[in-house]
């Protein structure tokens, strides 16, 4: 029964099918309306999801072909590889903190002005499994790591969401959605900051370019372009034999334009599967709120504010991209070298890119970008010292979600007070 929940928590696309059926079924729709409007948001939510894979897909050899070109060893902030690699020792933990914090999620937004309710499932995953390491960690026992871990993550799960709401509201025009990613404050912060520096009457997505070049105002020309130009540059500094072995026996020049390529492909179909999913949960969730927990918001995951700054997003990347490379050139002085994590730096960076353009328009995307990928990967090489990893056998990763590493300073500042975990 245990792994049935946890399936169903852990897959976004059940949870929100459900969720969508629940609040048809609440608004007292036609089956006929009941069945689309289910149907439609598993189809948008999976279109996003493939999206979602195919730019990994595509941002995994380059993080190769870049870490090649420049002889770069070290850790990558990957949370969801690092909490795979423990489920054979903390797998139980793990699963009853996801499970009873989304209880405690749901009991908070019934009973308190917090009325987020939390469905990335794999945001979910990552979060209990990083509570079950910290807690592991500083010597706790198996129970008082579940109860714990499901107190902190239940309320982080309102917490998180309910600090960044102020700044979704400026991205999206209103209070639909709210944001459901262990980045959020982060992202956030970036905004704010992205606002007190720039500009907001001149927007990324408003750019004036001559006409013989007019093809630039158009996302994915745009963003084909720059990608297949860093993904090319890139490839140039990689040894011939590697290049080779990572193009597969393909031509390499013509490996790295299909990559970029390829990631393009991959936030048009994330950014059609977001406008899907969210034109059917939106009015569904409205039932849940009316008869469930009155006033509720779906707390969702990064990408569904891609398609509000498109061409923000690919500026906050690259900013991010800058930022994070400046803190890995300066990682001999810092605890551990954090090499570039790409799809963190897109994800998140891309993010940071819309949030400061709904706040200081392109000059707020730019240094929005910059500052969340050089305090992220910062912050990352910073706590690094915190928790030991390699003790269950896994090498050259670390946590890398914002909002779950400042829980865990907090962690283990709080322990240190009594004496725990030191």
């Amino acid at each position: 029964m245990l792994d049935f929940i946890v399936s169903i928590l852990s897959n976004p696309a059940i949870i929100l099918a459900i969720i969508a059926a629940v609040g048809l079924i609440a608004l007292r729709k036609s089956t006929s309306d009941i069945i689309k409007g289910t149907l439609k948001t598993i189809f948008g939510f999976l279109m996003l999801q493939q999206g979602s894979n195919i730019i990994v897909t595509a941002l995994i050899p380059f993080s190769t072909m870049f870490n090649e070109a420049f002889g770069l060893t070290g850790v990558v902030a990957e949370d969801n590889a690092l909490v795979a690699g423990v489920q054979t020792v903390l797998g139980t933990e793990t699963a009853l903190i996801l499970v009873f914090s989304f209880l405690i999620n749901l009991i908070i937004a019934r009973f308190t002005k917090w009325k987020y309710i939390f469905l990335t499932g794999h945001m979910m995953f990552s979060f209990a499994g990083t509570m079950a390491i910290v807690f592991d960690q500083m010597g706790l026992s198996s129970i008082t790591t579940i109860v714990l871990g499901s107190i902190i993550q239940g309320i982080s799960m309102v917490l998180f969401p309910a600090i960044s709401q102020p700044f979704v509201r400026k991205v999206t025009g209103n209070d639909h959605v709210a944001f459901g990613f262990w980045g959020s404050s982060w992202i956030s912060l970036s905004g704010w900051i992205g606002g007190k520096l720039g500009n907001k009457e001149q927007s990324s997505e408003d750019v004036k370019v001559p006409k013989s070049i007019d093809f630039l105002k158009d996302m994915s020309v745009l963003m084909g372009i720059v990608m297949v130009i860093i993904y090319v540059i890139t490839s140039f500094f990689v040894d011939s034999a590697k290049m080779a072995e990572i193009a597969g026996g393909q031509n390499s020049i013509q490996f790295a334009i299909m990559s970029a390529l390829t990631f393009v492909v991959g936030i048009l179909v994330l950014l059609a599967g977001v406008r899907m999913f969210l034109g059917e949960l939106v009015p569904a969730f409205k039932g849940v709120g009316e008869k469930i927990v009155p006033g509720a918001k779906p707390a969702l995951d990064v990408p569904i504010f891609y398609s509000f700054a498109p061409i923000a997003v690919t500026i906050g990347f690259l900013a991010a991209l800058v930022g994070g490379l400046l803190v890995t050139a300066i990682s001999s002085i810092l605890p551990v070298v954090v090499l570039p994590s790409v799809i963190g730096l897109f994800f998140m960076g891309g993010a940071a890119g819309v949030f400061g353009n709904a706040t200081g328009g392109r000059r707020g995307a730019i240094i929005s970008g910059f500052f969340l990928g050089f305090s992220w990967t910062l912050l990352v090489a910073l706590a690094y010292p915190l928790v030991d990893v390699t003790k269950y056998g896994v090498e050259g990763l670390w946590f890398a979600s914002p909002d779950a590493i400042i829980v865990v300073i907090l962690i283990r500042l709080v322990g240190m007070l009594f004496g725990i975990g030191i």
